[in-house]
């Protein structure tokens, strides 16, 4: 885990050992169950643990920050998050149960308790969050259309709540549409061929119409 003390200098001892867990049980449970895509599963720290922990490089998550991890497939970005911002909540959904049942395996595992995993559609969730994080899990528009009602209004990190999203490729089909946004490229942060393309996209709250 060399390239996490490189990028993330400021992540404790404590904490890098709990990624390299991380890593090592979603490998071993890859074997029985597809977390996450086989092809580049040995390269899960640049792919997948560096990816998540991208999002730490765009927003530092205040305490008592409250997050949910659309679609968290293997856990990410929310668990690599829920590691290096543990005053923070997380909330992972995902619609298929054989993997929430293993992410559940995996906090306990961890022993971090900061973060709940739930299979569950976002429209049958009773609770608000002040952040949506998500890995490609849809378009922008119809990403806007499920988290409808799901943000908080009252904010207290340094940038307004809203989806952040991570994202590839050219997205301006996708954003055609969106009046509010911002894009941060990754390769600015990374020099890994991994990030050339690689993107957060961020959409402050598109539902506070108080702003427009």
């Amino acid at each position: 885990m060399d390239l996490l003390k490189k990028y993330f200098p400021q992540i404790t001892e404590f904490q890098v050992e709990k990624l390299i867990l991380f890593k090592d049980l979603i490998k071993q449970w890859n074997k029985k169950i597809n977390l996450v895509s086989r092809k580049d599963v040995e390269n899960f720290e640049v792919n997948h643990i560096l990816h998540s922990l991208s999002i730490s490089k765009f927003i530092k998550f205040k305490k008592d920050t409250q997050i949910l991890d659309l679609g968290t497939g293997g856990g990410l970005p929310g668990i690599p998050l829920s590691i290096v911002f543990p005053n923070s909540n997380f909330k992972l959904i995902d619609r298929k149960n054989k993997k929430i049942n293993v992410l559940n395996e995996i906090i306990n595992k961890l022993s971090i308790n900061n973060v709940k995993a739930q299979n569950i559609d976002i429209i049958d969730l009773n609770h608000n969050y002040d952040f949506i994080i998500n890995r490609a899990v849809s378009s922008t528009d119809n990403l806007i259309k499920l988290c409808n009602g799901r943000i908080n209004f009252k904010e207290h990190n340094e940038i307004k709540n809203g989806i952040i999203c991570l994202k590839g490729g050219n997205l301006n089909s996708e954003l055609k549409n969106i009046n509010k946004f911002q894009i941060v490229e990754l390769k600015y942060f990374f020099s890994e061929l991994f990030f050339e393309k690689k993107k957060i996209l961020y959409i402050p709250n598109p539902y506070n119409h108080m702003d427009n």
